[in-house]
């Protein structure tokens, strides 16, 4: 195997493709690509945000090592103060890109950054070519041209970007060196807000909701308010099912355009040579900024600690190299990525890098991983009202840590997926021995924790002062 192409979705849901048992989405490309390659069905973000998810994949190492661990440009308080991050990936971090342009690969970047501005772009950490990486979350001005969009030039108007970024993956493969292999870092936008698609697949989606008798509105289900500063106006709203058209028509002109760089790859020959893989940054946004997905079986979704937030759809092919059609139940997380494509690159590892990360190439091979211990640490509060938290997976059994109330949680997963049964007082001696587990890992990371914010009654009374006075 030669050459890699790593595309990462925004935001995408564990349950958003067919082959995860959507049955309101249309994914034909993903779920073939599932068939001929492993799909993971316990692969995790290493964050429920996308930034330090982002981080750990280029780094090997968990956010909290690296320094990442909220969103860039996100801050805000509640009854915890908010705790310090990089606002870019640390040029002093030997990043996965950088390992394989000096192993001679053409490196490219299309898409999402997010990592930072300036001396911490793509083209600093490693890649010959950027195109769309910049300091930008999200397409402040919409998915259509103009995009007037750092790093990317405005196509003819009305252009979509996922499109366009197609287009230019496409290019790059077309016009690469053939006498070197290349990393294609194809990281989409889509299906993070703004909520826009192509109004012909809008419209099917509408048509199919009404056919299944999915009324949207009836979709979502208000709840608790959000108990932080910037958000004492709002509340959460979860989805119950799926019936968005306009994500569903997102989902489906992502994967149409997958599918477009994967016959360049047949007609160029690269097939078998290269290893792709999909995943995505966090899970499905569930909870609030208009709910697009539903992540159920799984509870809640982007910027929670629950199965919602940090389980992602990930799929790995290269016929010829990796078994075909098989399912693959092993815990990864972020981390893992950076020494798994090393060795199927046939690289050396980098173990003084990729500190937190365990190749799992052997897993997909068949094979099995040690026993080992997966970690969260999320000391912020999310816009979707997730809370401050750390949490720890370790065999069956995840904790999740509650920073404001001090509080945990005891879940069996293979037993309870939907993390419904609190078994903290039922197991009290598991919750223990994995509660000192997250404790001496935060230690060894020198991960930040959130302190009590003495303001917060007088901030709180305030904003609430002036949220009534609007009225």
């Amino acid at each position: 195997m030669k050459n890699l192409l790593f595309i990462l979705i925004d935001d995408l849901g564990w349950r958003d493709l067919t082959c995860y048992e959507s049955t309101f989405y249309e994914t034909p490309v993903l779920d073939q690509l599932a068939r001929r390659g492993c799909q993971l069905t316990n692969a995790y973000a290493a964050s429920p945000v996308c930034s330090p998810t982002r981080a750990s994949l280029l780094t090997g190492k968990y956010p909290s090592r690296v320094g990442i661990t909220q969103y860039i440009g996100g801050h805000t308080v509640g009854a915890l103060e908010d705790v310090p991050y990089f606002s870019g990936l640390p040029r002093h971090e030997y990043s996965l890109p950088q390992a394989l342009k000096d192993d001679g690969f053409q490196t490219w970047h299309v898409g999402k950054w997010h990592l930072g501005d300036g001396v911490c772009l793509p083209q600093e950490h490693g890649f010959d070519v950027n195109i769309g990486g910049g300091h930008w979350g999200h397409p402040k001005n919409g998915y259509f041209s103009p995009y007037k969009m750092p790093q990317i030039e405005d196509g003819p108007n009305g252009e979509y970007l996922t499109d366009r970024l197609t287009d230019e993956a496409i290019q790059l493969l077309k016009n690469r060196n053939l006498d070197q292999p290349f990393f294609l870092n194809l990281w989409h936008y889509t299906v993070h807000t703004p909520l826009q698609a192509p109004p012909d697949l809008v419209r099917k989606y509408e048509r199919k909701a009404k056919d299944m008798g999915l009324d949207d509105a009836k979709a979502l289900e208000p709840g608790e308010g959000l108990n932080f500063l910037d958000g004492l106006d709002r509340h959460v709203v979860r989805r119950r099912f799926q019936s968005h058209a306009t994500y569903a028509a997102m989902i489906e002109n992502l994967d149409t355009n997958i599918g477009r760089v994967l016959q360049t790859l047949e007609e160029e020959g690269l097939t078998s040579e290269t290893l792709v893989v999909v995943s995505s940054d966090n899970g499905g946004l569930s909870t609030a900024e208009g709910s697009p997905t539903c992540n159920a079986p799984l509870r809640e979704g982007k910027g929670w600690a629950e199965e919602g937030g940090l389980r992602v759809p990930t799929i790995f092919s290269c016929p010829g190299r990796l078994p075909e059609g098989v399912k693959i139940d092993e815990p990864v997380s972020s981390p893992d990525f950076y020494p798994t494509f090393l060795e199927a690159l046939n690289l050396k590892q980098l173990p003084k890098q990729h500190v937190d990360g365990v190749s799992f190439w052997n897993v997909l091979q068949g094979g099995k991983m040690n026993s080992r211990s997966l970690y969260w640490h999320y000391p912020h509060y999310s816009n979707q009202g997730g809370l401050p938290t750390g949490a720890v997976r370790k065999g069956p059994y995840k904790l999740i840590e509650f920073f404001e109330s001090k509080n945990c949680e005891l879940y069996h997963l293979e037993n309870d997926i939907s993390e419904l049964n609190n078994l903290a007082e039922v197991k009290p001696h598991i919750a223990a021995e994995l509660h000192e587990d997250l404790n001496r890992w935060r230690q060894s990371h020198r991960a930040l924790m959130p302190r009590k914010n003495s303001h917060w009654e007088e901030q709180k009374k305030a904003r609430l002062s002036q949220i009534f006075s609007s009225f």
